[in-house]
């Protein structure tokens, strides 16, 4: 056994491999379960008792001289140019993709810019609400269909408790601390039990806005709106309002602009009509005021919330609103040069 022991150690000192392949084979040949290295350790049991100290010796030497050549011949092949250029993917890209801002960051960020540059300031608050700040604080009567579980979703274990479903809530908890004037806008994602579908989601992402002053009237809220759809969508947008219904204002309107992705002709979008609702508004109702301590007789408002998904797919002429959630890096990638 000591002078096979001694052949193999020679063999070892004298090996060589110039590709992996060939070291593997050199691992199997000595290191595998039916190698030689556990060959001799197998015949170890036939070694007399006076010379077992020494034949371990040699058997453990021998496996230690083995990994130690694998080990120094792989790094050296690793780190050989032939054999990294061997391993180079021609077809990888050159540089890695750079990420980029979601469509709706972009938008969110583009209106909080035009309503900083007449004096809004932004505000936020929790997603999760009790019912005071999301329904009773606006006006919402008890039977008010909202209130239902078919349209919001309640926290199984307390029936007061629900996920938000407008950032009018954060306009309540404004008022509640600051006392007029009052000029924010609250971004932030609201939640709905509404079926997904190219034109609604049950989450979705709004923007409210809120002015309370002295001597603020439907005229002022006009002007305001006017002046924030033509600095987003440019110059050559027509606008609209209808008469409409909100718990929380008193007059209420709708605001529509001319739909930019048919440019005014039909589409699934804008329902056949060339006009696409981006808003809702009106003079906030005294009722709100006064539940939130605030004079009602002195001070008046306006209020508004638009829809962040809705008027991004209008600016950049998206026609479905399930590619906001669906993360396709492709869809996402067109955004690079928007910010």
């Amino acid at each position: 056994m000591k002078t096979k022991i001694e052949e193999y150690l020679r063999e070892v000192d004298d090996f060589k491999a110039d590709s992996i392949e060939k070291l593997e084979e050199f691992r199997i040949k000595f290191l595998s379960k039916k190698g030689l290295v556990p060959a001799l350790f197998a015949d170890f049991k036939n070694v007399a008792p006076e010379e077992r100290k020494e034949m371990g010796q040699l058997i453990n030497k021998l496996k230690g001289s083995v990994q130690e050549k694998i080990v120094s011949i792989k790094e050296g092949l690793e780190t050989s140019p032939d054999v990294a250029s061997a391993h180079l993917d021609l077809s990888l890209p050159a540089h890695a993709p750079l990420g980029s801002r979601h469509p709706l960051s972009i938008v969110r960020n583009d209106i909080i810019d035009i309503f900083s540059r007449i004096g809004f300031t932004v505000s936020e608050g929790p997603e999760i609400e009790d019912d005071f700040h999301n329904f009773t604080a606006l006006n919402f009567p008890p039977d008010h269909p909202a209130r239902d579980m078919q349209d919001t979703f309640f926290i199984e274990k307390d029936p007061d408790i629900a996920l938000r479903t407008h950032t009018s809530s954060v306009q309540v908890r404004v008022m509640e601390t600051t006392q007029p004037p009052i000029r924010t806008i609250s971004p932030g994602r609201v939640f709905r039990n509404e079926a997904i579908s190219a034109r609604a989601h049950c989450i979705f992402h709004q923007v409210e806005g809120l002015y309370v002053d002295t001597n603020v009237s439907f005229a002022d809220l006009k002007q305001t709106l006017f002046y924030f759809a033509k600095e987003l969508f440019g110059e050559g947008t027509k606008t609209r309002f209808r008469p409409s219904y909100f718990p929380f204002t008193e007059p209420s309107a709708e605001m529509d602009v001319s739909c930019n992705i048919c440019g005014g002709k039909g589409c699934n979008v804008c329902k056949y009509t060339g006009w696409v609702e981006i808003l809702g508004c009106g003079m906030v109702d005294p009722n709100v005021l006064e539940s939130c301590k605030i004079d009602s007789k002195k001070y008046t408002g306006f209020a508004f919330g638009m829809g962040i998904e809705r008027i991004t797919m209008l600016k950049y002429q998206i026609n479905d609103l399930r590619l906001f959630f669906e993360n396709d890096l492709k869809f996402l990638e067109q955004f690079k040069a928007s910010y």
